[in-house]
């Protein structure tokens, strides 16, 4: 059965405002010479919309105006519809308002209630003022959102009774005043007029819009494409001198590129944040120990990573960008949900480590195709990837000695505080000839030419070690590791 379709909208009454991100308050948008609409701290300072910038600044002198910016606003919606991905990959977007149909997902989430307190929490560190509202139909939702409204409704006749009780302003303006005109002031009045006639009064259009809200009549829409490469880029209001300040608009980015990758049901393991100046920009790497598309761990590792940073100019702009991006896997969370827990938990630690201490100074051991034991290990770091290595025919101990120690032999046994007891071998390595020419030296480098016979010896006191005995001449015992 398929499910049917629940339309979540969240309008965004201070758009033109809350674009410009980390702006400093009071503030207001300025068009045409007017208020267009004023911050929190502008409208108790008496600023209202529609006066003019003379009489703003005479009301709160250190007013910032800023100049409205559609492009700006677009930029904006792009990044909320990339966020919006976490919670359902059908969106739609109006120049104010996000359209996302929930109707499949609500069972995920627990509901419409449920959905709603997930989503206000996670739409919190973005800034921006949301009204939300839910219907069966998109223009419905919009309308009720617009209002501000908070009507969250499922089924379609509750929905109808709502809408009718709306005003006629929710209709284009020249459809409004007509309507105003005959002495109509609501929808439900609006539905009791005569069809053919009201056409002609108020222009089909708008009678086509009002049988889409009512779902009376489809209402396709196009949705949003979410863009196969994740480059999202942030310009902000005035110049950044200080990085630690960054994190607050940074907060837009990471959370969009969560949503991203939710839609896209994958992770990534490395993003860069580029800090954009006049003439050039500063890149900063963000790796992370396995694939991830968690918003806070995102967000925790460039609060690391920015407040260790000094600028070499003021930022303008970022642009959050995705640079190693591969599909999730499933994990069954039920049986193995302890483990992929703790392997979670060190991920976080690794990540913090890198970001307070450097990349240099948290590191693996990788495997080398190499038969010495002294070569057989080198550094790696958290983001290579390493190929399967080769199980040898017998175990190798996990601690080696910085240096072999020269061990004694007594009636032709190697002897450790005690005589050693061989469980195992010998095993011949031989390697390295060919790193020393004809007639050269080994320039000090012992480890370059080998000749060794190893064993599994047990000691006295039970512990396994790894030893060998030289094949050269002088040859001899030695110890070079313990399994245990």
């Amino acid at each position: 059965m398929v499910p049917s379709p629940v339309w979540l909208a969240l309008h965004l009454p201070y758009l033109p405002l809350e674009a410009n991100a980390s702006c400093p308050s009071p503030s207001a948008v300025v068009e045409r010479g007017r208020i267009l609409l004023g911050d929190e701290a502008a409208r108790q300072a008496g600023i209202e919309s529609g006066i003019g910038v003379a009489a703003a600044r005479a009301l709160a002198p250190g007013l910032t105006l800023l100049a409205r910016d559609p492009s700006r606003e677009s930029a904006a919606l792009q990044t909320l519809a990339c966020w919006a991905g976490r919670f359902t990959p059908r969106v739609s977007l109006t120049p104010d308002t996000l359209l996302l149909e929930v109707g499949s997902c609500l069972r995920l989430f627990g509901g419409l209630k449920s959905l709603v307190d997930t989503l206000r929490e996670s739409a919190e560190p973005l800034s921006f003022t949301l009204a939300l509202a839910a219907a069966p139909t998109p223009l419905a939702a919009q309308w009720l959102a617009q209002q501000g409204e908070p009507a969250f409704y499922i089924d379609l006749e509750r929905m109808r009774q709502h809408l009718g009780r709306l005003p006629v302003e929710v209709l284009p303006a020249k459809a409004a005043v007509a309507l105003r005109r005959f002495g109509a002031s609501t929808l439900a009045e609006v539905r009791c007029l005569p069809s053919a006639q009201l056409a002609r009064r108020i222009g089909a259009e708008s009678l086509q819009r009002l049988a889409q809200a009512f779902g009376e009549a489809a209402d396709l829409r196009p949705d949003f494409v979410f863009p196969e490469r994740f480059s999202l880029p942030l310009q902000l209001p005035s110049t950044v001198d200080s990085a630690t300040a960054l994190v607050f608009a940074a907060r837009r980015l990471t959370s969009a590129l969560a949503g991203w990758l939710a839609a896209r049901q994958s992770g990534v393991r490395e993003v860069i944040l580029r800090l954009r100046h006049e003439r050039d920009e500063t890149p900063l790497p963000l790796n992370f120990s396995d694939l991830t598309a968690d918003g806070e761990r995102f967000e925790r590792v460039l609060r690391e990573r920015l407040e260790r940073l000094e600028l070499m100019a003021p930022v303008d702009s970022l642009c959050l960008e995705a640079t190693d991006v591969a599909p999730l896997t499933a994990q069954d969370g039920t049986l193995f949900n302890d483990v992929c827990a703790e392997q979670g938990s060190m991920g976080v630690l690794l990540e913090r480590l890198r970001a307070r201490l450097g990349d240099a100074q948290v590191y693996r051991l990788a495997v080398c195709a190499d038969h010495r034991p002294e070569r057989a290990t080198r550094r790696s770091t958290l983001q290579e990837k390493l190929p399967a290595p080769e199980i040898p025919e017998l175990p190798r101990p996990l601690w080696l000695l910085a240096a072999p120690e020269a061990l004694r032999e007594v009636d032709g046994r190697p002897y450790r505080q005690g005589p050693l007891e061989l469980l195992a071998g010998p095993e011949r390595i031989e390697s390295g000839w060919w790193e020393i020419g004809e007639g050269e030296e080994r320039n000090g480098d012992d480890n370059a030419d080998i000749r060794r016979d190893y064993f599994i010896a047990q000691a006295p006191d039970e512990r396994w070690l790894w030893i060998y005995r030289e094949c050269r001449t002088p040859g001899g015992w030695f110890l070079h590791g313990y399994f245990s």
